[in-house]
């Protein structure tokens, strides 16, 4: 059955069936845990109180991990992902999981000197999750290096969302987060945009640039000017600030999801340029040309 987009041709472009829900669980609450942890120890010298903000990331961190957890059909073979941490990033990224926990915890049951050791390793998980995805060279989608790029301005994005959502259940002063969260949009944004225009140049799969495509409007708009212009009326009415973070944080989980589930496919077989019976191909007018 063929409708355009996928196709029982083997060597056609069709979506990856590895990695579903569960696999972008672990970048939504991945990327958003890491990125809230980052702008607690941002904050802290400010006198902030980060304690709530940083276990709430740890908790975001773990629950992704328990999503990728739940994917694997035998779990416990999980831990055969430390082995390989020499050449890939997802081994990395597991061999920085439990280093985070561990000085998170000691941040709040210790000392707050470890809070930025552990925004470090925050950022490391963050750009681990990056590299993951360009690391897979079957899918045009990820392996494109503006992917990266991507994934981590959407973390700390939707860390910024968080930090929104958080600080009136704190009772602390807001409008610092609120600036953080407007610039990032604007960062979100441009990364958006770089990516798919780099994925036209690149001529990535027709059924990605689709996919992709049909997200444009509520992610580009909705998730970047709706939420910008609240955060400016937020200046009047400040209640619309955590209207303006739930959506930087829902729709950067969206764009994660279509990325990672949807628009994922596979390169497949393509040719430029069919030959025709009598016509010299394009590399014997080359060599015609040299000679």
């Amino acid at each position: 059955m063929m409708n355009g987009i996928t196709s029982t041709n083997p060597i056609s472009s069709r979506v990856q069936r590895n990695w579903d829900w569960r696999a972008a669980g672990n970048f939504v609450g991945g990327g958003s845990g890491s990125g809230l942890i980052l702008w607690a120890a941002l904050l802290s010298p400010l006198g902030y109180d980060v304690i709530p903000l940083l276990l709430t990331g740890l908790a975001l961190v773990a629950g992704g991990l328990f999503c990728v957890w739940l994917e694997i059909g035998r779990p416990w073979r999980a831990l055969n992902v430390l082995k390989h941490v020499s050449s890939s990033w997802m081994s990395r990224e597991a061999w920085v999981a439990p280093l985070l926990f561990l000085s998170g915890l000691a941040t709040w049951l210790f000392t707050p000197l470890l809070l930025w050791p552990t925004a470090l390793l925050a950022g490391a998980f963050l750009y681990s999750q990056s590299r993951i995805l360009r690391a897979d060279k079957g899918i045009p989608a990820w392996r494109h290096p503006r992917a990266g790029l991507l994934v981590v301005v959407t973390g700390l994005t939707e860390g910024a969302g968080l930090l929104v959502l958080l600080l009136p259940l704190l009772d602390q002063p807001q409008p610092l987060a609120w600036g953080a969260l407007l610039i990032l949009l604007a960062l979100r944004a441009f990364a958006w945009r770089h990516y798919r225009d780099g994925l036209a140049e690149a001529k990535a799969p027709l059924a990605s640039q689709k996919r992709l495509a049909a997200i444009d409007t509520g992610f580009f708009w909705g998730g970047h000017l709706l939420p910008g212009l609240l955060l400016g009326l937020a200046l009047v009415v400040p209640a619309v600030a955590t209207v303006a973070g739930t959506i930087a944080l829902l729709t950067g989980a969206w764009m994660k999801y279509t990325l990672i589930t949807r628009a994922a496919f596979t390169q497949g077989f393509t040719m430029q340029h069919l030959p025709v019976r009598g016509q010299p191909s394009a590399n014997a007018a080359v060599r015609k040309r040299v000679a």
